[in-house]
């Protein structure tokens, strides 16, 4: 299919006027790096020194300045983009907040990145201060900011930069419900993405600029309808969603690139694991005539750079004490990846509901509902150091009690299971609570069914005119991931312990803790 698309592609560019000054550009890429700064374990938590010595790690600032390098140096005319999402997940974040990311971004080199929903965590302050810090441009079109005093007249819709004495349009996607995702405050709209690509495409297409690359944060359903309903846009550099494309690993969702007509569309997981490398032909009407690549694995055969290294090295010194520390044991592997727990009951979804609920259960609390976007990581067998669980658990979430009634637990659950074919975050973990859903079912409409209680120690039917109190995180509560309705919960209390200081002391009251899952979630 790859193949004949682009066939197709330069059949029709040079049947439309041979081109006169064939322009290459290679498009190095990287999305969702989230603080991975140092090498990562297959299951994207952390990997020891040891094991980095042995050859089972990937990723790291280190290897991938390597990488950028290694790949400049093959191509004539080169870029360095993000999909976005350089913030949060591991304890340099915490820390740091944006300013390490933006020292190894400068010191790659990056030409443009977009915004990702994370960037916006501690709000548009923190933003602004990671754009002020880096050496080149954060777009984002769909959304206005004007009324938002930090972002207004910095933050781009769209930028013209410069290679090869060509000039190519960088445009900034982030997702729509990005208010629902994160923290960009009330100063802040999103729009639809179709027509924010178009309108900066057809101001672009009338500066001249005939080469449009849009650096996407928005997930790879979203990439393939922006690019099949808008016209002029050559490349799309995706991300949000963590997808794998490949020609070559029969665990790609889709081809390298997917192509939409005209459009190439990349994504290369997450991490840090991969660095995209796509290398496009343009004839002398900006048109591609080809394009082709593959996403490069950062194992051991990538040679980390040693000043980077080092830096790296530098920066973890602080945080070393936190991380190090031996919280509990795990008898196996606790699978904690989001293609997993995304769809589905998980094991890791299941021990931080069971945690949860274990801390206030003699609160009169029953049932637990934990968000599945906030689920970062698996953790493996043997010792669990708090960096692993602070890996796992990145975000500084509190636990929310609160007390709604059954009717709004069904509403939840319903929003919940919701976006489950887009692989959303919204996917509900639960304690003290089993239910079914079917995606025969339109979303929202009652795809939840047989909702079940335990009370008095059997499990009974949940009675909506019934009033339960529920334990979450305060993200949850405060309506992140769509939900909305425990925003005006009752008695609500949103400042109880960290949900990471949770989980170890759970952990560690059941060590070695062995993972599993027991049906509390069917799909009929």
């Amino acid at each position: 299919m790859f193949s004949r698309v682009m066939t197709s592609v330069a059949a029709i560019a040079f049947s439309t006027g041979a081109a006169m000054a064939d322009y290459s550009l290679t498009i190095l890429h990287t999305n969702d790096f989230h603080s991975r700064f140092e090498p990562i374990s297959k299951y994207d938590s952390g990997c020891s020194e040891d094991k980095n010595v042995e050859g089972k790690c990937f990723g790291g600032s280190a290897r991938l300045m390597t990488a950028v390098a290694e790949a400049r140096a093959r191509s004539n005319n080169a870029i360095l983009v993000d999909g976005g999402d350089q913030f949060q997940g591991t304890l340099f974040y915490t820390y740091y907040k944006g300013k390490a990311a933006a020292e190894m971004m400068n010191k790659m080199g990056y030409d443009g990145m977009t915004v990702g929903n994370h960037e916006f965590d501690d709000g548009p302050e923190v933003l602004r201060g990671f754009m002020d810090a880096v050496n080149f441009p954060v777009v984002m079109s769909n959304a206005d900011v004007s009324a938002e005093e930090m972002l207004a007249g910095k933050l781009q819709k769209s930028v013209v930069i410069e290679r090869g004495g060509e000039k190519i349009g960088l445009i900034g996607l982030t997702p729509q419900d990005t208010d629902e995702l994160a923290s960009p405050g009330p100063n802040v709209t999103f729009s639809d993405p179709v027509a924010a690509v178009q309108g900066e495409v057809d101001k672009l297409t009338e500066m001249g600029v005939n080469k449009i690359i849009v650096l996407s944060h928005s997930g790879y359903g979203v990439d393939q309808h922006v690019a099949a309903k808008t016209t002029g846009v050559d490349v799309i550099v995706g991300g949000h969603d963590n997808t794998y494309l490949s020609n070559t690993s029969d665990r790609a969702k889709g081809p390298y690139p997917t192509m939409v007509g005209s459009t190439a569309i990349v994504q290369a997981y997450a991490y840090g694991k991969f660095l995209g490398e796509l290398n496009v032909t343009f004839n002398d009407a900006g048109e591609i005539t080809e394009a082709v690549g593959e996403p490069i694995i950062m194992d051991a055969a990538v040679a980390e750079d040693g000043d980077t290294k080092a830096r790296i090295a530098e920066l973890a010194g602080p945080l070393e004490e936190i991380r190090q520390k031996v919280v509990a044991s795990a008898a196996e592997p606790i699978v904690g990846d989001r293609e997993v727990c995304r769809v589905q009951e998980c094991a890791m979804g299941n021990l931080i509901a069971d945690a949860m609920l274990d801390r206030v259960a003699d609160q009169g609390v029953s049932i637990a509902i934990a968000n599945s976007g906030g689920i970062r990581a698996s953790i493996d067998t043997g010792e669990v150091t708090m960096g692993e669980v602070l890996t796992v658990l990145p975000f500084q979430n509190t636990l929310s009690t609160f007390q709604v009634s059954g009717q709004t637990v069904i509403d939840a659950l319903e929003n919940g299971v919701s976006q489950v074919e887009e692989v959303k975050g919204r996917f509900p973990q639960v304690a003290g609570l089993k239910f079914s859903w079917s995606a025969e079912v339109a979303p929202n409409e009652g795809r939840v069914s047989d909702v079940m209680v335990m009370e008095g120690g059997a499990w009974g039917p949940i009675d909506p005119a019934k009033t339960y109190t529920l334990v979450s995180n305060n993200y949850v509560r405060g309506g992140g991931d769509g939900y909305k309705m425990f925003r005006s919960a009752e008695n609500a209390y949103d400042y109880g312990p960290d949900l990471a200081d949770v989980l170890a002391e759970y952990m560690a009251k059941n060590a070695p803790y062995t993972s599993y899952t027991d049906g509390r979630i069917t799909q009929k």
